[in-house]
């Protein structure tokens, strides 16, 4: 017969035992908390702000305030937090960050990926498309056409959304963060407006916005499942001018 002690040990094991077993269960991985490590950030252009802050920039020396690129956001990066240039190696690398950016490997898009990439990226001319595969696509997708493919509807989304409708009707007025926020909130959902910044720039004029960072977060297929499961975020900027001032 067991003693007392004996008993008590065996009854321990057993509890660990179960304890460990339902730890390994799939609903218990369930509500041990997502690592942060994998949340991304959409970053977009607001040309308009961008051209009238770095006039000098080599994607402004042919900025139209007719184009279309001028009327809607454009598309800088979508990366993963605090990784960058995943797999590629160190003479790649350091090529990709010395901005010689066409004499980067060109990359591979079916022709109507192509097109509307280079409609929604007019910096796609300088090359800037291979950089930003190499920097932030090859930490986020395993080809540039899944990169950009899914870039470009989360793109969409936005441009179609009152955000885009917003940056159009201030035409060189000062937007406030609370606006945009809101905005944000009415397209996406509650809450959507605190996962965004303000990218801004300070000029001899005032702060000048040019363009946006949205937080997103997990595999949902629309942009406001990704950005409702991502975390809330501050912003340095808090109001700044959409461009130059319209004359009248």
């Amino acid at each position: 017969m067991m003693t007392n002690v004996a008993l008590t040990f065996k009854a321990a094991l057993s509890l660990l035992a179960a304890c460990l077993l339902f730890l390994a269960s799939p609903a218990a991985a369930q509500t041990v908390p997502a690592s942060r490590e994998g949340r991304e950030v959409l970053s977009v252009s607001w040309q308009k702000g961008y051209c009238a802050a770095r006039p000098r920039s080599r994607g402004c020396a042919d900025f139209s305030a007719n184009a279309p690129a001028a009327r809607q956001f454009s598309l800088l990066s979508r990366f993963q937090v605090r990784k960058s240039y995943c797999g590629i190696e160190a003479a790649l690398k350091q090529r990709a960050r010395k901005g010689k950016w066409t004499e980067l490997p060109d990359i591979v898009l079916a022709s109507a990926t192509k097109e509307r990439l280079m409609a929604a990226m007019p910096a796609a001319r300088l090359g800037l498309d291979r950089q930003q595969w190499l920097r932030s696509g090859s930490c986020v997708a395993v080809s540039p056409e899944i990169y950009y493919s899914r870039s470009l509807d989360l793109l969409d989304t936005l441009n179609a959304s009152p955000v885009r409708a917003l940056f159009s009707q201030k035409a060189g007025a000062a937007v406030t963060l609370a606006e945009v926020r809101a905005a944000f909130d009415a397209a996406f959902g509650k809450g959507a407006g605190e996962r965004v910044r303000l990218s801004c720039r300070k000029t001899e004029g005032g702060s000048v916005v040019t363009g946006l960072t949205i937080g997103l977060a997990g595999d949902g297929p629309t942009l406001a499942e990704r950005i409702a499961a991502a975390v809330p975020t501050k912003s340095r900027c808090t109001e700044g001018v959409t461009g130059p001032v319209q004359a009248g």
